[in-house]
């Protein structure tokens, strides 16, 4: 226990602390939130323990043999006639443990192909896949449960392709008093063929998280919050659009700051950046089959947000309701004036699991329904 503990948290400090936000990276289709329930989380739910197959997505170690037989269905109509989705099956098998294999993708849509003189010469088509395979397992006598996924990744431009593979490791904490918490590795891997031969500078997106959630005792909600990039602090850039950050044209001399404001400006800078990397979210049930779910990501907020409009971007919400052996899940996130996206997910049980698995032993209260 102690030596896969170690192990696991030696790769996740020992990463190449290059890992950008942004920056020169590829496959940033991996970061979307595809499933529904994340997408209204804040766009995490790697840190909810319960009998739904998507959790997987956010964290690998979150696959249990209450997700046996479910199929779960996402699709999104993103922005500017985008489209991203994601399928996937999970099934147990004994001495192995809990499998589940999956695709997801992000088609970019139809564009004109032109030469240098503006003449149209046909169209081109642009799209990411990644097909998924996860396993995971609780260890034995313990609360605790790790997972691994494999990412084999294929990306089409036109006449441009690139293929890799990239790894998710995944490790949980399952407490009987509804606590619940998370750590992740995210697209740890290695680009076989990239875009350009001749020019191949792309890394993965790869990151780093912490998560927990609790489950208030004997009250209808569960409170989520996500640490995310734990190998990278400053996760800030200049806008071109922020006006406070542009030179003075007339050669003016800016009147020094005191020290008081220089130390209020640091304080506000620090909060900023230590702001980017949390997101903050809660699941309100209201009956054991129906939930309201609501996130807030300030990462998402600062980056969304015109330096002359207030907006609700980084503002998350959706809801989730089962009947029998389907359940619906809805999200809807803001983004800025103009841009929102609503996901859709639909899951359904292809079968009772009729064979008995032993299943960490957790209050009732700490599951998360569909």
């Amino acid at each position: 226990m102690k030596k896969l503990l170690g192990i696991f948290f030696i790769s996740v400090l020992g990463l190449n602390l290059q890992s950008q936000v942004g920056g020169p990276t590829t496959y940033r289709f991996l970061e979307i939130p595809m499933p529904a329930r994340a997408a209204a989380l804040g766009g995490n739910s790697m840190s909810i323990w319960g009998d739904d197959i998507n959790l997987y997505y956010s964290n690998p170690a979150l696959l249990n043999e209450k997700c046996v037989k479910q199929v779960a269905l996402n699709y999104c109509n993103y922005i500017a006639d985008m489209n991203f989705g994601n399928v996937a099956y999970a099934h147990h098998f004994k001495n192995i443990g809990t499998v589940a294999g999956g695709i997801q993708f992000f088609d970019y849509g139809k564009f004109d192909k032109r030469d240098e003189y503006d003449i149209k010469e046909g169209n081109f088509k642009a799209a990411d896949y990644s097909l998924n395979l996860s396993i995971a397992r609780r260890l034995k006598d313990t609360s605790f449960s790790y997972g691994v996924t494999l990412k084999t990744i294929y990306s089409h431009y036109d006449i441009y392709n690139s293929v890799g593979n990239a790894v998710d490791l995944g490790l949980t904490w399952v407490h009987k008093s509804g606590f619940i918490a998370s750590a992740v590795v995210k697209n740890v891997g290695v680009i076989w063929k990239p875009y350009d031969k001749n020019n191949d500078t792309t890394k993965l997106p790869v990151t780093t998280q912490l998560g927990i959630s609790y489950k208030v005792k004997k009250a209808p909600f569960r409170l989520i919050f996500v640490y995310d990039n734990l190998t990278k602090w400053d996760l800030t850039y200049t806008s071109p659009l922020n006006e406070t950050e542009t030179s003075n044209l007339f050669g003016e001399t800016p009147k020094e700051k005191t020290k008081w404001q220089k130390f209020s400006d640091n304080v506000k800078k620090g909060g900023d950046k230590l702001g980017r990397h949390m997101t903050f979210a809660t699941e309100i049930i209201l009956t054991k089959n129906f939930n309201l779910r609501v996130g807030y990501n300030w990462r998402l907020h600062k980056e969304m947000m015109l330096p002359d409009k207030r907006t609700a971007s980084g503002l998350s919400f959706g809801f989730g309701f089962k009947i029998n052996r389907f359940a619906l899940s809805y999200a809807y996130t803001k983004y800025n004036i103009t841009g929102t996206s609503s996901v859709i997910g639909i899951t359904t049980h292809l079968g009772a699991y009729t064979k008995k698995v032993k299943t960490p032993e957790i209050s009732p209260d700490a599951i998360a329904p569909n």
